[in-house]
């Protein structure tokens, strides 16, 4: 007899489904024993008595005696329990501080996850506890009691797809200097003092707006209220900086500006030349139309403001002491490519500023 009669094959290992648990219950009903019902099902004779342990419930009969029965949804439902705890444990263990001073960060102090988890570690001499694309899954999952996905900036959403090129000629200002004349220096943001300028509208009927200004290098905001979105009010606002700061403290902060060809960004004559003189404060750049990329810091600037101001908000409303504490915020919010410091921590342009009350 050769040695391969002499092994026995081992059963093949088998997780028992939902209808094996019913067909065990109805093998118990016909008094079957474990043996029989392991051979039927192709499993062990171990597994059927761990299951028939795990489905066991206590019964009152019509005699008024209480007999212990095998139930197959018992079974299924301590099966499904039991499943949900299967992987890792959690990476912030039992830390109920970190859960709760996340929470607050991001539903009360409007932080993204990414921000929160900076402003943490700053908060506890760089504890790192949980990376932010962990902190992520913690927060998809609903593992933080009182933090949904729908209270991120995001909702936990980002657009997707690919860029749409349109033309690359602005109709209604082909006179304006373009994006593509300036320097490889402010392109690259290696120097201060080069800044990005949109508005951030009301809702329908409304004609107040933001006028936001964002340093391209540090990311240092400027946001202030327009009573109307047309030329003359952010010339008059540019005017008013500059009487205020002075001509070179002007020139100084404010090298250059860049826009888009919205109606009120047209008159760049305007916007460039000095109220004390003939002389040139600044230079404007226009992007190129429908490439909000080009950019970038101003639109992330928008984002940010949107925590505070949603859309179809009347911005005549908004008080002094309410834009100034946004742009307050801002300028302390923690930044990725600034290594999580903060622009007021960063740019040498904030002390300059706030120097002349501009902030």
């Amino acid at each position: 007899m050769s040695q391969e009669e002499y092994n026995k094959k081992s059963a093949k290992k088998k997780h028992l489904k939902e209808k094996d648990r019913y067909q065990i219950e109805a093998l118990l009903k016909a008094k079957k024993k474990a043996r029989e019902i392991a051979e039927i099902i192709g499993c062990s004779k171990r597994t059927i008595e761990r299951e028939i342990k795990r489905g066991q419930v206590t019964q009152l009969t019509s005699q008024y005696e209480y007999v212990s029965v095998y139930k197959a949804d018992v079974g299924q439902r301590i099966h499904e329990e039991k499943t949900q705890n299967k992987g890792r444990p959690l990476k912030i263990g039992k830390d109920h501080a970190y859960a709760q001073r996340i929470t607050e960060l991001i539903c009360l102090e409007r932080y993204s996850p990414d921000a929160a988890n900076a402003q943490y570690r700053k908060e506890h001499n760089g504890q790192q506890v949980v990376c932010t694309r962990t902190l992520y899954s913690y927060i998809w999952d609903g593992l933080f009691y009182g933090l949904e996905k729908e209270d991120l900036p995001r909702r936990g959403k980002r657009r997707t797809g690919q860029r749409v090129h349109h033309r690359r000629v602005a109709l209604n200002n082909p006179t304006g200097r373009s994006i593509e004349e300036r320097t490889e220096a402010i392109n690259k943001r290696q120097e201060d003092g080069h800044w990005e300028m949109d508005t951030v509208v009301g809702g329908p009927g409304t004609k107040a707006c933001l006028l936001v200004l964002t340093e391209r290098r540090n990311n240092l905001e400027l946001i202030f209220k327009l009573p109307v979105k047309n030329q003359a009010s952010v010339v008059h606002l540019l005017d008013r900086l500059e009487r205020k700061m002075g001509v070179s403290r002007f020139q100084e902060v404010f090298k250059t500006i860049t826009c888009d060809n919205g109606c009120e960004n047209l008159d760049a004559a305007g916007m460039e030349k000095s109220v004390f003189g003939k002389k040139q404060r600044t230079t404007v750049y226009y992007a190129h139309p429908y490439s909000a990329y080009e950019r970038g810091a101003n639109e992330g600037a928008n984002v940010l403001i949107r925590r505070f101001v949603p859309k179809g908000t009347d911005i005549a409303t908004l008080h002094r002491s309410d834009i100034k504490r946004i742009a307050h915020w801002m300028n302390n919010y923690p930044r990725r490519k600034l290594e999580y410091a903060t622009a007021f921590e960063r740019s040498p342009l904030a002390a300059v500023l706030s120097e002349a009350c501009v902030i």
